[in-house]
């Protein structure tokens, strides 16, 4: 685990002001940003933290479009996660390593150094991640070392080339050996956060296939294959069709957020891991397939 050694560097977040043209920047942060209160806000603004086209603002200035807004987050302790990652591939062109469950694969929310991106860069200053993992889901994640592979690779990812294999325990005892699940998936609201990604038939289109690998007395062992890569999609899509991910606290039967108390969406308590990867290498033209052994929660009775 990563230990208490004092405060990252601080964080400016930035945005561009489009839609909420007219109204006051405190309103604006309030409303949109619901992990803070409006007196936390407040104080930020007396401190001088928030900024409006690099001026220091007060709050009460009405937004125009096209503004650009920050916020100068200073430097925090950030909370302890795995600081290790297993190494399963490396060329010229690319890495591929195992992601512990618990670790951001990129800086989000609360984390911008305990973060695989950074652990990854302390060995390769020049990879850069070609897809994130949410923090609780363990597995492959695929890495660029060249601007010619990430946009190789991209170009695959884009086109269908990629594969990606899942193994997740849900909720429930499936009635039926396979699940084709084509629920869209789009914003959806949530009391803390204002929205959230969920099943939205105004969404965008989504698809994936579940397998049952294994039933147990009150869960079900599934094999996921994704052909989309939505935000939240196999935990979306399999509280769809009745079987949310074991411990999950966001999702409910439906794939949307549970009426009482639902969690963030990088709240952890299920298992979700990236089994399989299998792509066209950006150098070779070969089919590499990569494997990532599940951990014990998700392994088949007797293995």
């Amino acid at each position: 685990m990563t230990p208490k050694t004092g405060l990252n560097d601080g964080y400016v977040y930035r945005e561009r002001i489009g839609a909420a043209a007219g109204r006051s920047v405190l309103a604006y942060l309030t409303d949109t940003y619901r992990h803070s209160t409006e007196a936390e806000w407040r104080a930020r603004f007396l401190r001088g933290e928030v900024q409006l086209d690099g001026v220091t603002a007060t709050g009460a200035e009405l937004l125009r479009a096209r503004q650009e807004l920050c916020w100068h987050r200073p430097p925090w302790q950030e909370a302890e996660t795995p600081d290790s990652f297993e190494l399963v591939h490396e060329d010229e062109a690319l890495l591929a390593v195992i992601k512990p469950s618990g670790l951001p694969t990129i800086p989000s929310g609360g984390f911008l150094k305990n973060t695989l991106l950074a652990f990854v860069r302390r060995r390769w200053p020049e990879a850069s991640a070609l897809h994130r993992l949410g923090r609780a889901t363990s597995g492959l994640v695929l890495f660029s070392r060249t601007h010619e592979a990430a946009a190789r690779l991209s170009h695959g990812w884009r086109e269908g080339d990629v594969e990606k294999r899942y193994r997740a325990l849900s909720e429930g005892v499936a009635t039926q050996e396979h699940y084709d699940i084509r629920a869209p998936i789009g914003l959806v609201p949530h009391p803390q956060l204002g929205a959230v990604h969920g099943a939205n038939p105004q969404g965008k289109a989504s698809s994936s296939s579940a397998r049952v690998l294994e039933r147990r007395a009150s869960q079900t062992l599934f094999e996921v294959h994704i052909h989309t890569g939505r935000p939240e999609q196999i935990r979306i899509h399999l509280a769809f069709i009745g079987h949310p991910l074991a411990g999950d606290p966001l999702f409910a039967v439906g794939g949307l957020p549970r009426e009482h108390s639902p969690g963030l969406p990088g709240d952890g308590g299920y298992l979700l891991h990236a089994e399989t990867l299998a792509f066209t290498h950006p150098l070779s033209g070969e089919r590499l397939r990569l494997h990532a052994p599940p951990p014990p929660g998700l392994r088949n009775a007797g293995n």
